[in-house]
């Protein structure tokens, strides 16, 4: 409990506090705008209909390819490192154990999207003289969409939900972020364990998981701030 954490020692950490608040308050932000940004310019079906895009809008196509989400899971780490140092005293192990995971899950997620890799193909589709050099660069963008939603990305998709389940249970124990705000991570962490690419099912846990997450994301932001 935050009464159990001497003093001094909490003021070491405020400005990590901070920072892992507004780092929450951000994501919970932009979650509704990445939802919009999809029902106004739903994401296209082929390879040539992304070139087209691209070349209509760079800005747009990079938002559709979740541009934000990778921001979000940058904010996120740091979010975890702040509760780490907040639910140590807990348990270490197990907070220990989510930020490593956390840690792997985010950077596979990074490594997953293709977002400038396509932009720089839609350049060269744009300029491309041939019927067979467009076709290079096809072959080449149906390459960047299946590692989007492969094996990267749905590991590290299933190792954030990990880290946010057991980080949801340590609040649980903890009691520091309250009864609400632990189960709702809980929650959101067992709505995460299947990926989206896990075809209907998977698409089913993914938008289950978007309230919950946005809640979460906002109480423990307003919390780490406070604590701060």
């Amino acid at each position: 409990m935050a009464s159990e954490i001497p003093s001094h020692e909490e003021s070491a950490w405020r400005s990590l506090y901070k920072i892992g608040g507004a780092a929450a308050l951000l994501v919970a932000l932009f979650v509704p705008i990445q939802i919009i940004v999809f029902i106004v310019e739903p994401p296209p079906e082929t390879v040539a209909g992304w070139f087209a895009l691209f070349q209509d809008s760079a800005l747009l196509s990079l938002l559709d390819m979740d541009l934000l989400l990778l921001v979000d899971q940058v904010l996120s780490g740091l979010l975890l490192l702040a509760l780490y140092i907040a639910l140590r005293r807990t348990s270490q192990a197990f907070m220990l154990i989510a930020f490593i995971f956390a840690l792997l899950g985010i950077a596979a997620y990074l490594a997953s999207n293709p977002a400038f890799e396509m932009l720089s193909l839609s350049n060269g589709y744009a300029v491309a003289a041939t019927e067979a050099e467009r076709a290079i660069f096809l072959a080449a963008g149906e390459g960047m969409l299946a590692t989007w939603t492969g094996t990267a990305y749905s590991v590290g998709y299933v190792l954030v939900g990990i880290a946010l389940l057991i980080t949801g249970v340590v609040m649980v124990r903890s009691g520091r972020f309250g009864r609400v705000t632990a189960w709702v991570g809980v929650v959101m962490g067992v709505l995460s364990l299947v990926p989206a690419s896990a075809g209907t099912v998977g698409l089913v846990f993914a938008l289950g998981s978007l309230l919950p997450l946005e809640i979460w994301y906002i109480l423990v932001g307003l919390k780490l701030v406070r604590l701060a």
